[in-house]
């Protein structure tokens, strides 16, 4: 426990805010003092070591993919990047009628179902604005339906404003889901009349559906609001069990305790399925009552707004959501700072009090509904035995925790913002990374609300650690599925805030492995909106550069495209050796990325450096084509004046590391001999290997054989 936290219960509200008034002090003396730079590939397995498990199995190389579920084979996902030069016009696609006429079986509509419908009918266009999840989609194909069209086709929500009239070009229904609508791109009156003028010409129909938030002006939206939960169970259960069933299915406990909460229609949808199952005598009851999230989100309920547990234990619940799976002494000592942050909002004028040997473990766990276990902790320097960790029981609990406290109890929110604010301080990596995933939970809860309280000020801010949490919490929000993080992503990362670049570039970087393409053309329009960084091979003031200063920005660049190479490697590599020589914007960046990969000392699959075991892989499979890009690379690094000291220097630990090493002897020895047929080259690498071998103190024995093995004399 901190010190802070510690002597909590004998504070006074005056005496902390002095003490907050102290620490804001000192935090804005040390505003102009340079912080240390979190090495890349460093953050990036601290990313993966401590966060949660939607994440830390995901952000491996080609391991990304939605959380749940099960996956067989190999899975593509696109993640909206900004698109390219070269994207392809957008089309509009049919969407199959099975689906609609499944769809109508099960079809329950509501009192803004029929306004739209209203709306849609007297005016051919219709916009749902409604929240992620309420069914808008199913309501849209819904409408079109009831308006007897036949032919419905899906369009490209990517599509500019003023491409939208050339879409609507046959008598059909069309739909529009999550039109992309901002302040920086709103929907303008002008657009909606040619849109609704060609659509009258066409005898077509239009349904969009967008965020609450979307920047629609003056131009009339139906607010849509999904049916209750009752009436779409009925709609799905009733037709199939007949109506004497019914009567009984809904006399079941867990299905009326199903319906004294809100259900987005896909787990009304869900939880049908298994009452039918049910039905038929394929689960019993307590197999029912326990499916979905039901029971989860009962007890949750009870937990937050009962009187007991106490405050100091339902802090302890929401901070073990925010470190599930993690050292139970982490969340009960850090849970006790969330409880004095509460305390102040329940009852100010009482000082918190925080019984430091007051709690058993044991019936902290049982409250919870969790289990402890004794595991490794990760470090960074290396696993920790021993050490005892608390995970709920039913894995959808924290997430549901979370959401609840953050959406439905919103007088949490201020204690619960400043909280993980103060988390992402911490000194730990395993907190940090808490606090940027607990913050990703919270914007799939409601994304507007975390980006003001959490992620904007992170990305607002002056230190790089506040950058990264918010680039870790951006990652782990689209690895939950958000489309909305994508455009996010893009914006900032051409836009003109220096910090929100640098948390949107490191963002790509860790998302590369998801879709590289869409990651790295980003990543490469980032790099065109500044002039070109000085090139070695054309220092016009003749000098060195090897010790000139890297923009901040640049090395951000060439970490993103680090963590690129190194997590996809073969197309990210033929990639960047087409651009190495032919887009001077590019080429520095690749070079200092490509410099970079090649100092890391550490691989996921063998002791020897990753770049190096990549080359020799390469050199046994006989992949020519990978093998030729590596060392086109290699060959531009000495040859560029800026970085060939610091290359020789990685392949002089190279050769040192080979000395026990015979396949990185045997790679060194192949590179080796591809580089030294160009004169300079050849001149350097004697060099090299002349100096490792007559060294005065440890010569390498490696530099001596493949000295004489390429006949450098």
């Amino acid at each position: 426990m901190s010190q802070e936290e510690a002597t909590a219960g004998g504070a006074n509200p005056a005496d902390e805010a002095a003490q907050e008034g102290e620490q804001k002090k000192r935090e804005e003396a040390a505003d102009g003092q340079e912080q240390p730079r979190r090495e890349a590939w460093a953050a990036r397995r601290d990313l993966i070591a401590h966060g949660p498990d939607f994440v830390r199995t995901l952000v491996s190389r080609d391991q990304f993919g939605q959380t749940g579920g099960t996956h067989y084979g190999d899975q593509i996902f696109h993640i909206g990047g900004g698109g390219g030069a070269g994207a392809p016009h957008p089309r509009s696609g049919p969407v199959p009628r099975s689906e609609v006429e499944e769809l109508a079986e099960v079809y329950r509509d509501c009192l803004s179902f029929r306004k739209a419908l209203a709306r849609l009918r007297d005016d051919r266009i219709v916009f749902l604005s409604g929240g992620h999840d309420t069914g808008r989609r199913s309501a849209a194909l819904m409408l079109l339906h009831r308006l007897g069209v036949d032919r419905i086709r899906a369009l490209d929500p990517q599509t500019p404003f003023h491409e939208l009239p050339d879409q609507v070009d046959t008598a059909a229904g069309y739909v529009l889901c999550d039109l992309a609508v901002s302040r920086n791109r709103p929907l303008r009156e002008p657009h909606v009349l040619a849109l609704r003028e060609r659509l009258e010409r066409a005898h077509a129909r239009l349904v969009v559906t967008v965020e609450p938030s979307a920047a629609l002006g003056d131009i009339p939206a139906v607010r849509w609001e999904p049916p209750p939960a009752r009436e779409m169970l009925h709609a799905h259960v009733a037709p199939a069990a007949g109506k004497p069933a019914w009567g009984e299915l809904c006399g079941l406990t867990a299905v009326k305790e199903f319906l004294l909460r809100q259900h987005r229609p896909g787990e009304v949808s869900r939880f049908a399925r298994e009452l039918l199952a049910y039905h038929r005598g394929e689960i019993d009851e307590e197999k029912l009552a326990a499916y979905g999230e039901t029971a989860v989100a009962t007890q949750v309920t009870r937990w937050l707004t009962e009187e007991k547990p106490g405050l100091r234990d339902k802090a302890f619940l929401v901070s073990l959501a925010v470190f599930d799976k993690a050292p139970y002494a982490v969340a009960a000592e850090l849970g006790d700072g969330l409880f004095s942050r509460l305390h102040m909002i329940e009852d100010p004028a009482v000082p918190p009090r925080v019984p430091v040997f007051g709690s058993s473990r044991e019936d902290r766990l049982r409250l919870a509904h969790a289990d402890g276990y004794v595991t490794a902790e990760i470090t960074e320097w290396g696993p920790l035995e021993g050490t005892f960790c608390a995970a709920f029981r039913d894995e959808r609990t924290a997430r549901i925790l979370l959401r609840e406290v953050w959406n439905l109890h919103p007088s949490a929110r201020p204690a619960l913002a400043e909280w993980i604010r103060r988390l992402a301080d911490d000194r730990r990596p395993l907190v940090r990374t808490r606090a940027a995933s607990a913050a990703a939970l919270l914007a799939e809860a409601d994304l507007s609300s975390a980006l003001a309280h959490l992620i904007e000020p992170w990305a607002d801010g002056r230190d790089p650690h506040s950058w990264l949490t918010a680039a870790n919490a951006l990652t782990m929000a689209q690895l939950l599925g958000m489309p909305t993080v994508s455009r996010i992503l893009h914006d900032w990362c051409t836009g003109d805030v220096e910090s929100r670049r640098w948390t949107a570039i490191r963002a790509y970087g860790l998302l590369g492995p998801v879709h590289h393409e869409e990651t790295l053309r980003a990543l490469v329009a980032a790099m065109h909106r500044q002039p070109p960084a000085g090139d070695g091979d054309e220092d016009r003031d003749g000098h060195d550069g090897a010790d000139t200063e890297v923009p901040e920005e640049a090395r951000q660049l060439a970490d993103a495209l680090q963590i690129l190479l190194l997590a996809v490697r073969e197309p990210v590599l033929a990639a960047l050796t087409g651009l190495l020589r032919t887009d001077r914007a590019v080429r520095p960046h690749a070079l200092l990325a490509f410099l970079q990969a090649c100092r890391q000392t550490e691989d996921e699959a063998s002791d020897r450096p990753p770049v190096l075991d990549w080359y020799a892989r390469a050199v046994t499979a006989e992949d020519t084509a990978t093998a030729r890009h590596l060392y086109l690379f290699w060959d531009s690094l000495l040859s560029d004046r800026a970085h060939n000291a610091q290359a020789l220097g990685v392949l002089r630990g190279w050769v040192r590391g080979a000395d026990d090493d015979p396949v990185a002897e045997a790679a060194l020895a192949s590179l080796f001999a591809a580089l030294v047929a160009t004169p300079t080259h050849h001149r350097r690498i004697s060099h090299l290997l002349r100096t490792l071998r007559d060294a005065k103190e440890a010569p390498s024995p490696a530099a001596g054989r493949l000295y004489t093995r390429l006949s450098l004399d």
